[in-house]
């Protein structure tokens, strides 16, 4: 199993503090409590149906012509590369790690590239792979740039695989709306936006014939019926979907301004989380110190950075700054 953050019962562990006393920002979910509405008993005691609505109201959401729900966007990072004969795949890397686990253990042939990508390489790739905005730096690549891409992979039948999971609060910059144009694949979260993880909710935006391939390897019912009634009440929430919105965006730019007047200002982020790198021996000594205080991030080694996401509550925020400002003393 690859590394991810939430493993708080972990941390608990190592640094010897009970889980309920831990401010955990390791996630980059929204932070806040979705008011999810009470479900009806049938949704427990009835097979899935996927003719409930949910499929439709996905699309509405995303402005996208189809959505195939999911357990997650991970089943479908799962599946994808079951769907192709080993072919050369590429990553537009650092990124999300599962992507690569997936499609090496399909068979496939990765190399890792960067965003720069010279037209001689995209030639040479049946599959791109790409995370926007990236997980864990932020990078938001432009639209443009993105669609051109697919234009020349799928002249020769190749995908371009986009994994918006930290989209929902910058819809403009989506490709939701040309998902249905050959050989473009957009994976969508509902557990990053609407701060609802254990759902295990997401969608896969595409056009028809690579959706029902899709479908057909994950099997039925892949999504359980709680998921999908949930997935419709809150996918049909327009209101407190422009409240989150306006209020991942306002804390986002807090938590940036918080972290730069701290003296951690090489990085960026997004609008649920922040990137910085301080250096290898800095991240790891800032890591154990906020850890050691009960307030748990993110820690990349390899890449000499810390993902710091969003506190919930007004105390949250002054114990993230406090543990923050003691750690950072103790290392000057």
């Amino acid at each position: 199993m690859l590394e991810h953050g939430g493993r708080l019962r972990r941390a608990a562990s190592e640094f010897g503090l009970p889980p309920e006393q831990w401010l955990d920002l390791s996630t980059g979910l929204a932070p806040y409590h979705w008011p999810v509405p009470p479900l009806p008993q049938s949704v427990w005691s009835r097979l899935p149906e996927p003719d409930d609505g949910l499929s439709d109201l996905a699309a509405d959401f995303y402005g996208a012509a189809l959505a195939l729900p999911v357990a997650g966007s991970q089943a479908a990072i799962q599946a994808l590369p079951q769907l192709r004969s080993p072919c050369r795949v590429g990553i537009l890397e650092p990124t999300y790690a599962e992507h690569r686990h997936a499609w090496q253990r399909a068979g496939h042939q990765v190399v890792s590239l960067s965003a720069d990508l010279p037209a001689q390489q995209l030639a040479q790739l049946d599959v791109l792979v790409v995370v926007n905005p990236n997980n864990p730096t932020g990078e938001r690549l432009p639209a443009a740039r993105l669609l051109q891409w697919r234009e020349c992979l799928s002249q020769r039948g190749g995908w371009l695989v986009v994994d918006e999971a930290f989209m929902d609060a910058t819809p403009g910059y989506s490709l939701a709306e040309h998902s249905q144009l050959p050989g473009l694949v957009v994976l969508r979260s509902v557990g990053k936006f609407f701060g609802l993880a254990g759902l295990r909710l997401g969608f896969v935006l595409g056009a028809e014939a690579l959706l029902a391939a899709l479908e057909e390897q994950l099997g039925p019912w892949a999504v359980s019926g709680p998921a999908r009634a949930v997935g419709q009440a809150i996918l049909a929430d327009r209101r407190t979907q422009q409240l989150w919105r306006s209020r991942l965006r306002q804390d986002s730019v807090r938590l940036s301004e918080l972290l730069t007047s701290l003296g951690l200002d090489n990085g960026g982020g997004c609008t649920l989380f922040q990137w910085r790198q301080p250096g290898a021996l800095e991240a790891q000594l800032i890591y154990r110190g906020l850890a050691r205080r009960g307030v748990l991030v993110r820690q990349f080694p390899e890449l000499a950075g810390l993902r710091f996401g969003l506190p919930r509550s007004e105390s949250d925020w002054q114990r993230l700054r406090q543990a923050l400002y003691d750690c950072l003393k103790e290392l000057a």
